[in-house]
């Protein structure tokens, strides 16, 4: 004795519907690469609270906070300072110098944020960004330099200046 009903197949008497067609290929387009480009992003808003520092792209370096080091840093990345630190920074990246942080020596980067303290010269960078927390003393040479409330600075500033062939446009355009 059997527990379940066999099934029977099913009767052909109902009427089958055509297969649709296959679809008809796309035309080639000129421009396939900007399929996968990135969706643009919304302009950032701005609000009184001051936002985390976002991560730069690329490789960053780490000085941690409880560490001091002495030496040299050259490369391509990013260097993010949070201890201590002694010697020349030069790097094709940025460097950000963390609330609590020293650096005593010379600074070459195309992004310096300084909210900790820096002892030396910013021999030259397209952008400096002086923290409420920052201390600058040395001089700098930079694109732009932007300077928040309550940060302290003692050395010479030059910033916003074309530096062509080692010398300052003067007022009326020829080389210092």
């Amino acid at each position: 004795m059997a527990i379940w009903k066999e099934q029977t197949p099913a009767k052909k008497d109902t009427a089958s519907f055509p297969l649709d067609p296959p679809p008809a290929p796309l035309p080639p387009r000129e421009n396939a690469s900007n399929d996968f480009a990135p969706a643009p992003t919304p302009a950032p808003s701005f609000s009184a609270a001051p936002a985390p520092a976002a991560q730069p792209a690329g490789k960053e370096s780490l000085i941690a906070s409880d560490l001091t080091i002495e030496g040299k840093i050259e490369g391509t990345g990013h260097v993010r300072i949070a201890g201590k630190f002694k010697g020349d920074v030069n790097v094709q990246g940025d460097l950000t110098i963390e609330n609590g942080a020293k650096l005593t020596g010379g600074v070459r980067a195309n992004k310096v944020t300084i909210a900790g303290e820096l002892e030396g010269n910013i021999e030259s960078a397209a952008v400096v960004e002086l923290q409420a927390s920052g201390v600058l003393v040395g001089d700098l040479k930079a694109g732009s330099l932007t300077v928040a409330a309550g940060s302290r600075m003692r050395g010479q500033a030059d910033f916003g200046w074309k530096d062509d062939k080692g010398g300052k446009k003067s007022e009326n355009g020829a080389g210092a």
